[in-house]
């Protein structure tokens, strides 16, 4: 496992690759709660937050989250991934620190009970055993901050195999415990919003809110090509839809926001 710092100290102009903004109305909704979660978590005024993201993959959320002036740490198995992070920091003039590993080595890379925030995006669908996952990163997380966690919802992806005309496979997203529709789901795991929930709880998290990422865009046929006022629209249809519970339950991606207790 490596520990090196990526990219270069400071904060990248608006406008750059590490612009905070959403790329896309997939990633609206995200960003919108993300946001709002930084705030928050700022509000005692400590100075830079401290946020680890396990699983950061290329850096996609943790160089914008960099550029926004937030020590940032990623905890990624692979060593493609941390080049292409390791190069897009340096694109955006950021530090980003990072290390190779899985979140069963969080404890041992990390200080414990130190970080502000903790993204788990798109990682628990993979991990051999979700519930240790959480258990692992609630280790390095300090009482009141925040875990985000962003995973594959199982009823949506029933309502996708409908969509395409495989009534058999949604019936069998809907039985099977793991939301899969059969041997060739390349998705090894999904979630519904009472499942993932239950998990932050047994962690010992504390006030989830579970809000739908990609409730429309998703839906929209093959051949839908937006153009940029079309795109911003529906990234604020995206953000207006996530706030709805309702319609989370059709979303392409849950994602839940908990706490560690305080004290």
């Amino acid at each position: 496992m490596s520990d090196k710092g990526v990219g270069t100290a400071g904060r990248a102009p608006a406008g750059t690759a590490a612009d905070p903004g959403p790329r896309t109305a997939r990633s609206a909704a995200v960003w919108e709660e993300l946001r709002a979660l930084l705030a928050s978590l700022a509000g005692a005024g400590e100075g830079p937050l401290r946020i680890v993201d396990a699983g950061g993959g290329t850096g996609g959320a943790a160089v914008p989250l960099a550029a926004l002036g937030h020590e940032v740490t990623v905890v990624e198995p692979s060593p493609d991934s941390l080049a292409a992070l390791e190069r897009r920091a340096a694109e955006a003039g950021v530090r980003v620190r990072a290390y190779q590993g899985d979140t069963l080595d969080l404890r041992a890379l990390l200080p414990e009970a130190e970080a502000h925030l903790v993204l788990l995006h798109n990682v628990l669908e993979y991990v051999d055993d979700p519930a240790s996952a959480l258990t692992d990163v609630v280790g390095v997380l300090r009482p009141g901050g925040a875990v985000s966690v962003l995973a594959a919802n199982a009823f949506a992806a029933a309502l996708h195999r409908v969509l395409a005309g495989g009534v058999a496979e949604a019936h069998r997203v809907l039985d099977d415990p793991d939301g899969r529709w059969g041997e060739g789901d390349p998705m090894p795991r999904r979630f519904t919003a009472e499942g993932l929930t239950g998990l932050t709880a047994r962690a010992g998290l504390v006030a989830p809110r579970v809000r739908g990422v990609s409730v429309f865009a998703d839906l929209l046929p093959g051949r839908y090509d937006a153009g940029h006022e079309e795109e911003g629209a529906l990234a604020a249809l995206e953000r207006e839809a996530a706030r709805r519970p309702e319609l989370a339950g059709i979303a392409t991606q849950l994602h839940v926001v908990a706490f560690r207790p305080e004290g």
